[in-house]
């Protein structure tokens, strides 16, 4: 690598800060995001969203911007318009209706044209359909910098692959997929990621190669967990125990080892609907995709009416029943509660007259306050409840008697298959 490689990473979220913090063990490294709070809490050394730990952020934090090896964060796009290298790492959400929303890539493109010089390199790595690099992000670079691409500046292409609160595999841990705008400029970005994944990278034939990698990912393990979440709702009408046929399923060595679940999050319950919208505009209807998202948006509703049934069962007064809900992020041990679907868990019971406490020691209740106007808190409880539902399996929970915070006459349901026999349902 070049040795005077200066990189700008710009969002610092889950995917853009261990990128930064890895980069800046070998590089010089500017963090921007416009994010006052969140930039604030990196200087000072901590990161709220736990992907990366204190002792390792602070290794790597610089107090004022510098060439020198390690990462510097700002607000301020001054700070980033000596680099070379800029690699986007912005969410790209669905909007209430589940079309992409490329706004964050549009304003995060717009910020970075500001800055551009000739001989530049901007790399994206946010999910998105094939053609949104060069089609969508490459004009407003365009736009704003006045430069010419493929000519005065370029672009890559390298999906993230992140997995929130998954410690083992880390960000250098995971081969990346890497692409340029030429064949010369694939070259050097392959080589720039080179210098810190330990796992090593796969550098794809063309941005559209590696755009569209990504983007089946995530699809491919939707419609996975779309099968098994179908197969829990027939066997559960049979009477028969998903997890043990799923155990015994996996006993030959080509089984796909899925689980039944709510799929939320800004990965698998997003990705597909960008490959569905793209294959729509090139006028084919994606039917296993679509029914695929379909199913799995339809389990929250079935997780509740499956509890209800319980309840009824045990001879419990559903009408004005409490239920505690224990999780209410989109996955176990992070505190990432965008897309979750834990919300439409309680949502349903909510509507069946049930009064619902939800205890999460990870989420953020001003946030979960602000995305859907729901109460949680990150104290246990001091009471009883008619029924207990844990919806995802935080390690926090796995230790928790959880017979002390139910009534006399009151059920457990598992929607993680993780407690063992000791409950009264589970998907």
């Amino acid at each position: 690598m070049n040795s005077n490689t200066k990189i700008a990473v710009i969002g610092l979220g889950y995917v853009g800060l261990p990128l930064a913090r890895l980069f800046a063990t070998k590089h010089a490294v500017v963090g921007f995001d416009i994010n006052q709070s969140r930039v604030s809490s990196l200087k000072s050394g901590t990161d709220t969203t736990f992907e990366v730990d204190d002792i390792t952020l602070q290794k790597v934090l610089l107090d004022e911007p510098s060439n020198a090896i390690g990462l510097y964060c700002t607000t301020d796009v001054k700070d980033i318009a000596d680099c070379n290298y800029y690699i986007v790492t912005v969410p790209t959400p669905v909007d209430k209706n589940n079309r992409p929303d490329l706004t964050p890539l549009y304003k995060s493109s717009e910020t970075v044209g500001t800055v551009l010089k000739k001989g530049d390199i901007v790399i994206y790595e946010s999910t998105v359909y094939p053609g949104v690099t060069e089609e969508e992000c490459v004009p407003v670079l365009e736009r704003i910098s006045g430069l010419k691409f493929n000519v005065d500046f370029f672009a890559g292409y390298s999906p993230e692959r992140i997995n929130p609160g998954d410690k083992e595999h880390t960000v250098e841990k995971i081969l990346k997929i890497t692409s340029g705008s030429t064949f010369e400029i694939g070259q050097k970005v392959n080589e720039l990621y080179k210098s810190v994944i330990t796992a090593g990278t796969h550098l794809a034939p063309s941005i559209k190669v590696a755009e569209a990698a990504k983007v089946i990912e995530n699809s491919q393990r939707d419609i996975n967990i779309a099968f098994v979440n179908e197969l829990a709702k027939i066997f559960n009408l049979m009477n028969i125990d998903t997890q043990a046929v799923l155990e015994a399923a996996r006993t030959k060595w080509n089984f796909l080892p899925f689980k039944p679940g709510l799929v939320g999050g800004h990965c698998i319950g997003v990705d597909p609907y960008y490959l569905a919208q793209r294959a729509q505009e090139f006028g084919y209807h994606p039917e296993i995709i679509l029914a695929g998202r379909r199913l799995n948006d339809s389990m929250g509703e079935y997780v509740a009416s499956q509890v209800v049934k319980l309840m009824i069962k045990k001879g419990i007064s559903v009408n004005g029943a409490t239920v505690l809900m224990l999780g209410i992020t989109f996955k176990e041990n992070c505190p990432d509660v965008r897309n979750t679907k834990i919300v439409d868990v309680i949502a349903a019971l909510t509507d069946y007259g049930i009064t619902v406490t939800t205890y999460d020691p990870l989420a953020n209740p001003l946030e979960v306050k602000k995305e859907y106007n729901l109460v949680t808190t990150n104290l246990i409880p001091k009471r009883q409840f008619d029924a207990v539902i844990l919806g995802v399996a935080h390690h926090q929970f796995l230790d928790l008697d959880l017979s002390t915070l139910q009534n006399t006459t009151s059920l457990l349901y598992d929607v993680k298959g993780v407690l063992g026999d000791a409950v009264d349902g589970r998907l």
